[in-house]
């Protein structure tokens, strides 16, 4: 696997830490800007919702230039948004800082997995893309605790501010390693738009945000669930935020491993137990240890619908493959962004800070209803391309990865 694959790793690694490491800062950044823990969970809300509309966006804008320079322009943008936000004097300027940052998030992997493909020989297209989003799994499992524990240390500003340096260096990897690759041909947006009009690919993106939403409404408040109800220590969120991770990693390889072979039948399973794992959480988060095995549940099960849902989406959409990655990692967020705004609507509410888990156990449920929905509308309607059958050969290898 050539260098240019370590930069492009470095840049996932960043932002990977970026998207997850606030939910663990909450209650220090609440304090500090004088606001309420729901209210600060809105900064999880803005990045995903810059992510729904970034992705698309910055993707079809950078078919005008070389991916190269665009990869790099992305990491400008996610630097810049990094450091307004370790420097922001009001928790608005806050705000602004993580949308700006959102906004290289999709392109960037969407992008750089194109990147990736090119630099090696076709038969070892989709180990470069998954080299490439290692970066992404290994930031939940090194990156958010060991920001999470620089934050509750010395200040959540320092954190931001060392994202802020992984961008720097993730520009540099890029400028240095990465080939100057050819300008990409000018998007056919207007074609590549037809294959929305698939009620199996609207399906597969509802499925995405009500699913893994599911696990955001959640973790999303992890912080003070694990201090103010199962009574673990500020500093135990850092290695709780670890084992998160963990379970992460794991899901991910699980339903990668799977979604190949019988795709359905694993997101009926992935999606059925965390309604269930996310249910029972509203009760094992007042226990330490249950809410430790909770928590690596909510991780695995979340992590182990991305491959299946991503490869349901393109196998869908092969018509727009490009354009349908970009707005996977988009439905994603969207998911990511109705939870937390859903999580703290409902602790506002006062119904206590376990509440949320409810959220998420209603909205996976709704994404197996869906999931059900799809199944029996394929059976009558068969598509032209089976939802278990291998991806189109035009259209980019799935990934077992989050965006």
């Amino acid at each position: 696997m050539p260098l240019a694959l370590l930069a492009l790793a470095v840049g996932a690694f960043g932002i990977g830490t970026t998207e997850f490491v606030v939910m663990g800062l909450l209650p220090q950044i609440a304090a500090d800007y004088g606001v309420s823990v729901p209210t600060a969970g809105l900064l999880v809300t803005g990045y995903a919702a810059g992510v729904v509309i970034g992705a698309p966006l910055m993707t079809v804008l950078g078919t005008r230039i070389s991916r190269k320079t665009m990869l790099m322009l992305l990491m400008v943008l996610f630097t810049a948004g990094n450091l307004l936000s370790a420097v922001a004097p009001s928790f608005g300027v806050m705000f602004a800082g993580r949308v700006v940052a959102s906004f290289a998030h999709g392109a960037f992997f969407g992008i750089g997995s194109v990147v990736a493909a090119e630099l090696v020989a076709p038969e070892k297209k989709a180990g470069a893309i998954a080299t490439m989003f290692t970066g992404l799994t290994v930031a939940n499992i090194v990156g958010v605790p060991a920001g999470t524990f620089i934050g509750q240390a010395v200040g959540w500003r320092t954190t931001f501010a060392a994202v802020a340096a992984l961008g720097v260096v993730g520009l540099l990897g890029i400028a240095r390693l990465v080939p100057a690759l050819p300008r990409p041909e000018g998007a056919r947006l207007r074609r590549e738009l037809t294959a929305f009009r698939n009620p199996q690919v609207l399906l597969a993106m509802a499925m995405t945000v009500l699913g893994f939403g599911g696990v955001f409404a959640a973790i999303t408040y992890i912080a003070p669930m694990m201090t103010d109800v199962a009574g673990y220590s500020d500093g135990a969120v850092t290695w709780l935020l670890a084992l998160l991770g963990v379970g992460m990693f794991l899901g991910n390889l699980l339903g990668g491993r799977f979604a190949d072979r019988r795709l359905m039948p694993m997101l009926y399973t992935t999606l059925g137990g965390l309604a269930v794992v996310l249910g029972l959480f509203t009760f094992t988060a007042h226990d330490k240890v249950a809410a430790a095995v909770s928590i690596l549940l909510v991780g695995a099960l979340g992590f182990a619908t991305v491959p299946p849902l991503q490869k349901r989406l393109l196998d869908h959409a092969h018509g727009a493959p490009t354009l349908a990655s970009a707005v996977n990692i988009g439905a994603f967020n969207l998911g990511n962004a109705l939870a937390a705004w859903l999580g703290g609507m409902v602790i506002a509410a006062g119904l206590g800070w376990t509440a949320p888990n409810w959220v998420g156990a209603l909205l996976a449920a709704a994404a197996l209803g869906l999931a059900f929905w799809s199944a029996a509308l394929e059976r009558r309607t068969p598509a032209a391309v089976p939802a278990d059958g291998p991806a189109p050969a035009d259209a980019p290898a799935p990934v077992a990865v989050h965006g």
